[in-house]
């Protein structure tokens, strides 16, 4: 794919950047603000200088910016050139198979989105100063569009947006697709024990029997950030991520590289939680911190330690987001296991522009269907609440 310029407006320009560093540090978290660590230059930064994004591996950086009469950049997007599907957690997979067997070429698409990272979060990044934020984001989005047809895509995707982010894109056209995930609530919680008191007591009980039998195995635990993480942990804590992938998908989105890369450009907004058993690490958990949240990421472990997931991923991530004073813990997609742990159903959301038109509409169809399955979905799940009556966690 090659570069393009598309005009919102006759006065305004849209350019795309083959890496982040084009844009620089200063303009790009000028946009991004700080509130969310996955769309900083440092975390986006990281990810291209580990060669965790890269051609090689179907992620073609093509950032954009979308630049005011006077040349100063006014909104950005992370974008990129997909030639495949995967590390987005948006699934469009069927989608491409029906249209390339009616004869379409579904690949390449344009992707806005955090790559590896099913995190909602702002997709259309916007200088605080503008008169008209959200004239300007509409603006971008169309721009997207444009460019994307230019170029001779079939599709722009913007995976896990925010609520203003999704009112702009679905404001120039695109189609809205609803996604579910778990997360916790701090409703002034003080303390772990104040949360425990907002159970029922069969779930109450069942959280303290499997803190404690994750505690009794001899095991100790820390939590580390900033300067604490040593290149010990890290070499350890891949190890850990290596195993969960091979267990899993099979392929490491993520080098060695990358883990001491974002420690050393996001500081302590990496929370890394870990576990040691006879002074051996034996599992971690890495958390992102945001202005007013906790991102669980990638967990591992070597071993078979009872609950010690459940510990280190959910227990120890509200204990530190009440410490901290955080609102809310996102823990992520999958696992009706984490609702009896008081992590409770929320609603994601992407939005898709296809160029298509009879594709467009068979999308369309498809999304509605399935906002309407998952509504009635999270409604039963939320029968499952370990929250006493009236709480809602």
């Amino acid at each position: 794919m090659g570069e393009a310029e598309t005009m919102p407006s006759p006065d305004w320009s849209l350019s795309l950047h083959a890496s982040i560093h084009e844009i620089g540090a200063e303009a790009w978290d000028a946009c991004a603000g700080a509130d969310n660590p996955f769309v900083s230059f440092g975390f986006l930064s990281a990810l291209e200088d580990s060669g965790s994004v890269a051609d090689r591996s179907g992620w073609l950086v093509r950032h954009a910016a979308l630049r005011a009469p006077d040349g100063s950049i006014a909104a950005l997007a992370p974008l990129y050139g997909k030639s495949h599907s995967w590390g987005e957690y948006v699934f469009d997979q069927n989608w491409a198979r029906a249209y390339e067997a009616a004869g379409g070429r579904y690949y390449p698409k344009f992707v806005c989105a955090v790559p590896f990272s099913p995190v909602p979060g702002p997709r259309l990044l916007l200088r605080p100063d503008l008169p008209d934020p959200q004239a300007v984001a509409q603006a971008l989005a169309a721009a997207l569009i444009q460019a994307t047809a230019q170029l001779g895509l079939s599709s722009l995707h913007a995976n896990f947006c925010d609520a203003a982010s999704l009112e702009a894109f679905t404001g120039a056209g695109y189609l809205p697709r609803t996604g579910l995930q778990y997360h916790w609530q701090n409703n002034g919680y003080t303390t772990f024990d104040d949360f425990l008191a907002a159970l029922s007591s069969r779930k109450r009980k069942s959280i303290r029997k499997e803190r404690s039998a994750a505690q009794s195995c001899g095991l100790t635990f820390s939590t580390l950030r900033g300067d604490d993480i040593t290149p010990e942990d890290w070499k350890a804590f891949y190890r850990f991520y290596q195993s969960t992938i091979d267990r899993k998908w099979g392929s490491a989105y993520l080098t060695e590289r990358f883990f001491p890369m974002l420690s050393e450009r996001l500081g302590d907004r990496v929370v890394l939680m870990m576990a040691h058993h006879d002074g051996k690490a034996v599992a971690g958990a890495l958390n992102l911190m945001g202005t007013d949240a906790l991102f669980g990421r990638n967990w591992g472990c070597e071993g078979d330690w009872p609950f010690l997931h459940f510990e280190l991923c959910y227990y120890r991530a509200i204990a530190f987001a009440i410490e901290h004073g955080l609102s809310r813990v996102e823990a992520g997609a999958q696992g009706e296991h984490k609702i009896q742990r008081g992590y409770l159903p929320s609603f994601t959301h992407s939005a898709h522009a296809i160029l298509d038109p009879g594709l467009r509409q068979a999308v369309a169809a498809f999304v509605e269907e399935e906002r309407t399955a998952l509504q009635a979905e999270a409604a039963e799940l939320l029968t499952l609440s370990p929250y006493r009556h009236g709480e809602s966690g």
